[in-house]
């Protein structure tokens, strides 16, 4: 890189002054007419042929050039180092604008129905998820296991997630209820809740999962290690049996702007004689016999409560009720 001249002071304007006037005296003749020395003259001239403002006299000396000139020769250096990164700039992003075609026929190809595809490398899997994300057009729904959502994350997702709802896409996030004890993760649901999302948490979850548009739906190859790799599914009969699975842990979640539920407000009668056999080891369709109600239904109340309770088994869910006060 060129190094830039120094700033004009004020003897140095002098000199150059004195030169405009008096262009073949000698730097001696000069220093006395500006009150200086015969050197700091000579440097003053060395700074001023450095800006173009004096240049060699076929006779000897210096011959003082106007500002305009000098800017002119100076600059038309800059100028054209600038033009010619300007011409890489715009050839570099017409090379780049050419494979837009090639990216969207591979991208057609990748959206085959009957495809499922293995993804490694954590670069690659970001790559997929943000391309799901800024070309879904119609729905987002998410399970999102392990509590407290990390701060990259939460960067991240809230500008994903905020694009998205302003193109009118649905969204709906599943958390986990420990979630909710973390301050910045309930910013967060709060946030995208605001723009138009819902939000929900549940106490148990299968495993990371994500479907875009009802139609592509992303999954990691090891539930608690999505960095080891991730699947894209396409396959219909796939794609159904993950919406389904969806739908029924949603239909299980509380939302999140609701009242906290795992600390235990109050059972209804109904669930409190359902947990009262339950802790009772009384079997569903017992307990469905017992209360007039179908087996389905008993199904649906024990799963909902398990949740609440964050219960992973049914004798679990009993001792948690009767600590909780809800059994007497």
């Amino acid at each position: 890189m060129r190094e830039e001249p120094g700033d004009i002071d004020e003897a140095t304007a002098q000199v150059y002054r004195l030169r405009v006037t008096h262009a073949t005296e000698p730097a001696a003749r000069i220093a006395v007419r500006a009150g200086m020395t015969a050197g700091d003259v000579e440097a003053a001239e060395l700074r001023l042929a450095a800006l173009g403002l004096l240049q060699p006299a076929p006779g000897g000396g210096w011959a003082a050039v106007s500002p305009e000139t000098a800017a002119d020769t100076l600059l038309a250096t800059a100028q054209k180092e600038v033009l010619e990164q300007q011409t890489a700039i715009a050839t570099t992003r017409a090379r780049l604008h050419a494979l837009s075609g090639v990216y969207l026929e591979a991208r057609s190809l990748r959206s085959d129905r009957g495809s499922i595809e293995f993804i490694e490398g954590l670069d690659n899997i970001r790559s997929v998820m943000d391309d799901l994300a800024r070309h879904c057009s119609r729905s987002v729904d998410a399970f999102i296991p392990g509590g407290p959502l990390p701060d990259d994350a939460i960067r991240a997702g809230t500008r994903l997630d905020r694009e998205a709802l302003g193109r009118g896409v649905r969204m709906r996030t599943l958390l986990q209820h420990s979630a909710r004890k973390h301050t910045p993760t309930a910013r967060y649901a709060a946030r995208i809740t605001a723009a138009g999302a819902r939000v929900r948490t549940t106490g148990v979850l299968p495993s990371r999962m994500l479907i875009t548009d009802e139609d592509s739906a992303l999954l990691p190859v090891t539930p608690d290690n999505h960095a080891a790799g991730v699947v894209l599914v396409r396959d219909p009969a796939i794609l159904g049996f993950l919406r389904e699975l969806f739908e029924h842990h949603w239909d299980r979640g509380l939302e999140f702007t609701a009242e906290e539920q795992a600390d235990g407000a109050e059972p209804t009668q109904l669930e409190r004689d359902v947990l009262l056999l339950l802790a009772a080891g009384k079997k569903n369709d017992v307990i469905a016999h017992q209360l007039g109600l179908s087996p389905r239904s008993v199904s649906r109340i024990v799963a909902h409560l398990m949740d609440r309770l964050g219960a992973n088994s049914r004798f679990q869910a009993g001792v948690r009720a009767a600590m909780n006060g809800w059994l007497s």
